[in-house]
C-alpha cells in the first residue's frame, strides 16, 4: 500500500500577530496556533465570521499581511519548501506562478486604467514565460477558458465596462494562468447574484480539476462551503474550533459555534418566522405600485436608452412585507427609488394608502410615512455623527418635539434594536456592523413610518449577524405593524421575511405570488434558474436541532 502524497499546502500552529499601539512590542494575536493541510485537486473552505482570522490566515499564507502584521510563529510550507520568512525578491517567484490569489473584490482588485487583456498578459510577462505579443495573444485565450464572450473584443475593454460576474472570471483567469499548485479564493463570489455565483463557482472548480490545483476557499457562507469544499476549517476568534470533511463538521458538528452558525444560516426550504396575521380582505393596500415604467439614457452612447422598470405593478396591504428578489440589473433598486419618489417614472402611479404620491404634497406625506434602510450600514452612515445626532436628524428636520422630547426619542429607539442608551455617544466607527446597521433601523423609524423599504439590508453581514437583524425586523413589524418592501437577490432570506414575493428580470415582474408558492413551485423558467441556484439545496428539505448541510457532488 502507498503513502498518501503529501500536502500541497502545509500549515503548523500559525501565529499572526498586529502592532497595537505606538509600542510595537504591543501586539494582538489575530491568528493563535492555526493547523491545516491542502492536498491537490481538494478544496478545503476556511469558515468563520468576520474577525475569525481566516482572512488573515489565507494572507499569511500568500505572504500578503497588511502593515503591521507579521508571522510570529508556526510555520507556511508549499510542497515541503518554507515560505515564512521569504524575501520581496522570492515571494516574486511564488505568486502568480505557484499560488494564486482570487480576491473578493474585482472593483478594488482590477486596474481601473489598464485594459483587461493587459492586466491578463502581466502575470504571463512578469514570470517570464512568453514575450509580449504571444502573451497578448495567449491572454484572449485565457479570457476565452473562462467563458467571457468574444474575448478579443474584452481584451480591449477596461473593467467598468465588464459585470461583476465577467470582472470575476478575469481574476480567475489571472489566478490560473500559470497552473499553479494552490489557488486561495477569498470570499470570490460574496458581491454576486446567486445564479452568476453558480456559474463562477461551477467555472472555478472545472479549471481547478482540470489543472489539479489544490483549493483553499475562504468563505462566510455555509452553503456554499457545503455545495464545495471537501474539507471544512471552522475558526473562530483566531483559532480553529472544529475540522474535517465537509459531511461530518456540517452534517453533525460537535462545536457549539459551528452549531450556531449552522442555526443562523437561512435556508431556501424553511420558513422559521411567523408573521403577522393576514389583513382583512379587501382593505386598501398601504402601497400601491401601478404600471410604473422607467428609461434612463446611456451615457456615451447618444440616443441609446435602457429600460430599466417595464410596466411594473404591485401592492403590499398594510402589516405586510413584499420580497422583490431579482439579480443585479433586473430592476429591483429602480423599483424602490420610483416607490420613495427619488426617481420620477416615465408613466404610472405610485399610491400611498390609497393617495398618489407624484405632487409636492403627496411627496411631503410620503417623506413622513415612509423611510429607506440602505444596503451597506458602512456607508450609509455620516462617519463624524454620533449615534444620537444620526437618529435625531430626521426628528430635527421634521421639526418633530422639543430638544428633550427628540433625546428621549432617541433613547427610547435605541431601545427598540436592543442596544440601549449607551451608545448614543459613540460614533459609527466604533461598532461593529450589525450595530450600524440597528442604528440605521433606529434612524429610519424615528418619524413613526407606515413603510420601510429595505434595500438588501442585511447582504453586507455575517450569517449570525444576519440573523439577528432578520429578528429585529419581524419583531418591529409585529410591534409596530410595519409594512416592509424588502430587495434581496438573497431567496433563503426573502422567504424569511416576506408574505408575498415578486421575481424581477430585465425590469419586468415575470412572477408574482405567495413567497412559498413562488419558491417551492416556481412557474417563470428564470424562477426555477434563480430557485435552482441556490447554494445548498440538498439540505433544504431537512431542518432538526443539529442542521444538515450535505455538500453535492463536484
Amino acid at each position: 500500500m502507498s503513502a498518501p502524497a503529501a500536502p500541497v499546502l502545509q500549515v503548523r500552529d500559525l501565529v499572526v500577530g498586529y502592532e497595537a499601539g505606538r509600542s510595537s512590542r504591543e501586539q494582538v494575536q489575530a491568528v493563535r496556533g492555526v493547523s491545516f493541510d491542502v492536498h491537490a485537486g481538494e478544496v478545503v473552505a476556511l469558515v468563520g465570521e468576520s474577525g475569525s482570522g481566516k482572512s488573515t490566515t489565507a494572507h499569511a499564507v500568500v505572504g500578503l499581511l497588511p502593515a503591521g502584521g507579521r508571522v510570529v510563529g508556526g510555520s507556511v510550507r508549499l510542497h515541503g519548501g518554507e515560505l515564512v520568512g521569504l524575501g520581496a525578491k522570492a515571494w516574486q517567484q511564488v505568486r502568480g506562478a505557484r499560488i494564486g490569489l482570487v480576491p473578493q473584490d474585482p472593483g478594488i482588485a482590477l486596474n481601473p486604467v489598464v485594459r483587461i487583456g493587459d492586466q491578463v498578459a502581466e502575470v504571463l510577462r512578469i514570470h517570464g514565460r512568453v514575450r509580449r505579443a504571444v502573451a497578448a495573444r495567449q491572454a484572449v485565450e485565457i479570457l476565452r477558458a473562462v467563458g467571457l464572450s468574444d474575448p478579443e473584443s474584452r481584451a480591449r475593454q477596461y473593467p467598468h465596462e465588464l459585470s461583476g460576474g465577467m470582472r470575476q472570471r478575469v481574476l480567475i483567469g489571472i489566478a490560473l494562468a500559470l497552473e499553479p499548485a494552490l489557488v486561495i479564493a477569498d470570499e470570490p463570489t460574496s458581491a454576486l447574484d446567486v445564479t452568476v455565483q453558480r456559474r463562477v463557482l461551477d467555472l472555478l472548480d472545472d479549471l481547478t480539476t482540470r489543472t489539479g490545483s489544490a483549493v483553499l476557499f475562504i468563505t462566510h457562507d455555509l452553503a456554499v462551503a457545503a455545495d464545495r469544499a471537501d474539507r471544512v476549517v471552522v475558526m473562530k476568534d483566531g483559532e480553529i474550533v472544529e475540522q474535517g470533511l465537509t459531511a461530518q463538521v456540517l452534517g453533525a458538528p460537535s462545536h457549539p459555534y459551528t452549531r450556531s452558525l449552522l442555526a443562523a444560516a437561512p435556508q431556501l426550504a424553511v420558513r422559521e418566522r411567523v408573521g403577522p396575521a393576514a389583513p382583512p380582505a379587501g382593505e386598501t393596500p398601504l402601497l400601491d405600485v401601478l404600471s410604473v415604467s422607467k428609461t434612463f439614457r446611456l451615457p456615451g452612447h447618444a440616443g441609446r436608452t435602457v429600460q430599466a422598470v417595464d410596466d411594473v405593478s404591485l401592492s403590499v396591504p398594510r402589516g405586510g412585507a413584499f420580497g422583490l428578489v431579482g439579480e443585479s440589473g433586473s430592476g429591483k433598486s429602480t423599483v424602490a427609488r420610483l416607490v420613495l419618489q427619488l426617481t420620477a417614472p416615465d408613466s404610472g402611479t405610485v399610491l400611498l394608502d390609497g393617495v398618489p404620491v407624484s405632487d409636492a404634497a403627496g411627496r411631503a406625506v410620503l417623506r413622513r410615512r415612509s423611510q429607506l434602510v440602505h444596503q451597506n450600514p458602512f456607508a450609509s452612515l455620516d462617519p463624524s455623527f454620533t449615534v444620537a445626532r444620526i437618529i435625531d436628524e430626521p426628528l430635527r428636520s421634521h421639526r418633530a418635539g422639543s430638544r428633550a422630547q427628540r433625546r428621549d426619542r432617541v433613547v427610547e429607539l435605541l431601545e427598540q434594536v436592543a442596544l440601549g442608551a449607551a451608545y448614543a455617544s459613540r460614533r459609527p466607527g466604533e461598532l461593529s456592523g450589525g450595530q450600524r446597521q440597528r442604528v440605521a433601523i433606529a434612524r429610519a423609524l424615528a418619524l413613526e413610518p407606515d413603510l420601510l423599504v429595505l434595500d438588501e439590508p442585511t447582504s453586507a453581514l455575517d450569517v449570525s449577524v444576519q440573523a439577528q437583524i432578520l429578528a429585529l425586523l419581524d419583531r418591529l413589524r409585529r410591534d409596530r405593524a410595519l409594512t416592509y418592501l424588502f430587495i434581496s437577490h438573497d431567496l433563503a432570506v426573502v422567504r424569511q421575511v416576506a408574505d408575498r414575493v415578486g421575481v424581477l428580470h430585465d425590469g419586468r415582474l415575470v412572477e408574482v405570488g405567495p413567497t412559498d408558492d413562488v419558491f417551492d413551485h416556481p412557474q417563470d423558467p428564470y424562477t426555477a434558474e434563480l430557485v435552482g441556484a441556490v447554494p445548498g439545496r440538498q439540505a433544504d428539505p431537512v431542518r432538526t436541532s443539529t442542521p444538515t448541510l450535505e455538500r453535492s457532488t463536484r
